[in-house]
This record gives structure tokens, sequence and C-alpha cells, in this order.
């Protein structure tokens, strides 16, 4: 099982990314999925997730600013990351949760320059 993060980026406050994670491997459209980021010096924290049945949950630093959301015909989950802020630099991290196991992508960074 494998998860591909791809998006991320250098961009200005105020800018936008879309990040994408693409699964393989295995079918997460039964499960949930999400994203989650680390900033330098600081614990991984969880950003969004989104559930089989397409529920979503967010950071409060978040909300309102991003968006997750996935195609099950293309095992994939989006984040649609909006008026960025330099608090949001950091590594971001796809998520997947299957048969008690917890799989991760391999990170993209995001930076937002002041």
């Amino acid at each position: 099982v494998q998860l591909q993060a791809s998006g991320g980026g250098l961009v200005q406050a105020g800018g936008s990314l879309r990040l994408s994670c693409a699964a393989s491997g295995s079918s997460f459209s039964g499960n949930v999925m999400g994203w989650y980021r680390q900033a330098p010096g600081k614990q991984r924290e969880m950003v969004a997730t989104i559930t089989s049945g397409y529920r979503t949950m967010y950071a409060d630093s978040v909300k309102g600013r991003f968006t997750i959301s996935r195609d099950n015909a293309k095992n994939t989950v989006y984040l649609q990351m909006d008026s960025l802020e330099p608090g949001d630099t950091g590594v971001y991290y796809c998520y997947a949760f299957k048969r008690f196991t917890e799989y991760w992508g391999q990170g993209t960074l995001v930076t937002v320059s002041s």
C-alpha cells in the first residue's frame, strides 16, 4: 500500500494550493482519509479528515479556509487550501486508516511567505 502526496510548493500569503494524495495497492473508499501537517519544531497535527460517508472534520485553525474532498473512483483525497497564512507552513502528510492500520504518505512541503 502506498500513499503518494503531491501539490506542495511555495506560495505567498493569501494564495492557494491544492494537495492531492493518490492511494495504490488497496482501496480506501470505505475508510477515513485525511491530512496532517508538521511545522518546524512542532508536533504533527491533524488538519482535516473525511469519512467514507463524506463527513468532514477540520482543525480550528483552518476552518473556513481549507476544504477536504475525496474521489473514491480515483482512490484519491484532496486538500484545497485558500487564504494561506505563514502559520500554514509545514510538511503535509496524507493519511488513511483501514483495518486498525494507519497508512501515511511521504509528505509534501508547503511554504507560505509573508
